[in-house]
């Protein structure tokens, strides 16, 4: 009898994995890579960014599609969004993946998982909405379509313990990710900043639409930080999903020298003395890298009309949520103003005492997130339902 006749073949498994912003992509790539080492059979396909591509995903659309803030852009997008829903929808009846891995992104993602719960595919959830700080009503639709979820920070278990459904704690993510490779003056020798200078780093985010909206306010700030203090710099860490060319242009209608460096974030970020950073995942590695920082966000009026009405933390930027108070300043729509930022920026770096505590409270929410592996971890739980 021939061999191939004795020993049953074993079909591969196929995964689908949805991740329709960049920290998704981020996350999900190291998933990827941590699910292939157990299992290097796997077939991966879905959403997300370069990240997940070069893990090996096969990519039926990208997170440059997807990826909004608010609902006027929702609104924008919603032919885009129903486009790519039935997309996924019809690939769970063509290709029948063994598992659907969907990350954050509630929006679109639960909207999904409901789809596939229909069809008896399993649901695996990697990174919980922010149930927590607004429509916990949504706690309802994870049990009732999800299988099982990883959760990343610690007090999330609680959250969903109160509502009778268990979650596993895997870890924070960035703890693997954000490393950097050079001390902070190797960094600013090997970007060409004088090491004697005050330097700022400007993190208007990863979208155009905040980067659009953000980035000449934080440009404004810098032009009266430039007259108060000479001697001072400007970094800006390029975000893969961006083009150079809209930040430079941007950048051009503004009095002041911005140094954009791409590549090597973290070592951009690690080697400033203070960050002005878009609320979301940047601020969470601003903190892990210990560099004080300035919280800064803007939507449209109708988006904060609505979430000043639902949400019910007092801090948006994780940062301060995690830390349970607020130990970096945190500007908001009118207030995240060229004006303000200088102000709330020279408060900081100009009394060492406050610059001191806020790297010491940072340096206490990296002890709050756990100890590395999130990736290995819940790769584990993934391929465990399969």
């Amino acid at each position: 009898m021939p061999l191939e006749e004795k020993i049953p073949m074993i079909k591969a498994k196929t995964v689908m994995i949805i991740a329709g912003e960049a920290s998704g992509d981020m996350h999900g790539a190291s998933l990827v890579q941590e699910m292939l080492k157990i299992d290097p059979t796997l077939n991966f396909y879905g959403i997300g960014g370069s990240r997940l591509s070069k893990a090996g995903v096969k990519l039926m659309a990208n997170v440059s599609e997807m990826a909004v803030v608010g609902l006027t852009e929702v609104f924008s997008k919603l032919g885009k969004f129903i486009k790519i829903m039935n997309q996924m929808k019809k690939s769970l009846d063509d290709i029948k993946p063994d598992l659907v891995i969907l990350i954050d992104f509630a929006g679109f993602n639960l909207r999904l998982a409901k789809a596939v719960h229909k069809r008896g595919i399993k649901v695996f959830y990697y990174v919980s909405p922010q149930v927590w700080a607004s429509r916990r009503g949504r706690i309802r639709e994870i049990k009732k379509y999800v299988n099982r979820m990883a959760v990343i920070l610690p007090f999330e278990v609680d959250t969903y313990k109160r509502e009778n459904f268990h979650v596993d704690y895997v870890g924070h993510p960035l703890l693997d990710l954000v490393k950097t490779d050079y001390s902070k003056a190797e960094s600013r020798k090997k970007f060409n900043l004088p090491g004697n200078k005050t330097t700022i780093g400007l993190l208007p985010g990863s979208r155009i639409s905040e980067v659009r909206k953000l980035l000449p306010e934080m440009l404004q700030a810098a032009a009266i930080l430039a007259q108060e203090i000479p001697d001072i710099q400007f970094v800006l860490p390029l975000a893969d999903t961006l083009e150079e060319k809209i930040i430079t242009g941007i950048i051009s209608r503004f009095d002041v020298k911005v140094n954009v460096i791409s590549g090597n974030t973290y070592d951009v970020i690690s080697c400033t003395d203070l960050a002005i950073v878009a609320s979301g995942t940047a601020t969470l590695e601003t903190a892990l890298l210990g560099v004080p920082m300035i919280i800064v966000y803007k939507i449209s009026p109708l988006t904060y009309f609505i979430g000043k009405m639902i949400i019910t933390v007092k801090n948006i930027g994780i940062v301060n949520i995690i830390a349970g108070k607020t130990i970096v300043p945190e500007l908001i729509q009118d207030q995240a103003n060229g004006k303000h930022i200088a102000s709330e920026a020279l408060a900081i770096i100009t009394n060492d005492e406050r610059n001191q505590e806020i790297i010491g409270e940072l340096a206490e929410i990296r002890a709050k997130l756990g100890n590395p592996g999130a990736a290995i971890r819940t790769a584990k739980l993934a391929c465990d339902m399969l």
